[in-house]
């Protein structure tokens, strides 16, 4: 694991959600000689969130590896500082220069049983309790889905309407996790979006958040761009 020695991988939450969704795998990643950093974005504005990424890269040394789930994939897209080696898109939104998440993440039909979700007064979305249970993570624990209901925190409209610059993953090295049993980004959008990057895609039979259900998995797909691009 001498390779991994100094490297960074830098983790991203997605909406509804916040750093704790990662430490199944930020765990498995630290037994592994990599040093962890979660990147508190603020879901505010696609801006802010970049501005916190690059924040956060800032307080690394060495090289880095980004990683983000769900609404953090357009977060991921900005990571242009030269330090960052690869990116990893775990069921993750992507969008092209000019697009805007709501653009990728409505592009196909929804699932059957996907939130209904619609800003508050403030303009911020809240995703609805029961659907942590039936959308965001149908396989996760009684008590992962509490923990998730009692963590979420809300994304703002402007996060999902504010387009995109040009991705990092036009120059940049990308893996993507592609979850067939997704009811949030239809697995569909996803294989589109993971082709158009020319990402290396490995697809797994598991729901939208891998990081608690299915921390082995991602860990390896991590691992797998850490010793493609760090060695």
């Amino acid at each position: 694991m001498s390779a991994f020695k100094n490297a960074t991988v830098v983790v991203i939450h997605g909406a509804w959600a916040d750093g704790s969704s990662w430490e199944p795998v930020i765990r498995r990643l630290l037994n592994e000689g990599l040093n962890v950093v979660a990147a508190p974005i603020p879901l505010t504005s696609l801006s802010d969130d970049a501005a916190a990424l690059r924040r956060t890269i800032a307080r690394t040394q060495g090289p880095v590896i980004v990683a983000g789930h769900a609404y953090a994939g357009a977060v991921v897209g900005t990571a242009n500082d030269e330090r960052v080696k690869a990116l990893v898109y775990i069921a993750a939104l992507a969008p092209d220069a000019g697009e805007t998440v709501a653009q990728v993440f409505y592009r196909d039909e929804p699932h059957p049983k996907a939130p209904q979700l619609a800003p508050d007064a403030d303009g911020f979305i809240w995703m609805p309790d029961e659907s942590f249970a039936e959308a965001f993570a149908q396989d996760a624990t009684p008590e992962q889905i509490a923990l998730c209901r009692a963590v979420q925190r809300p994304i703002s409209v402007k996060s999902i309407q504010e387009p995109a610059a040009v991705p990092a993953w036009k120059a940049k090295s990308a893996w993507y996790l592609l979850a067939e049993e997704d009811r949030m980004i239809n697995p569909k959008t996803q294989r589109f979006m993971a082709e158009r990057m020319n990402a290396t895609i490995r697809s797994f039979a598991v729901d939208h958040t891998p990081l608690l259900t299915a921390p082995d998995v991602v860990t390896d797909i991590i691992l797998e761009a850490a010793q493609a691009t760090l060695s």
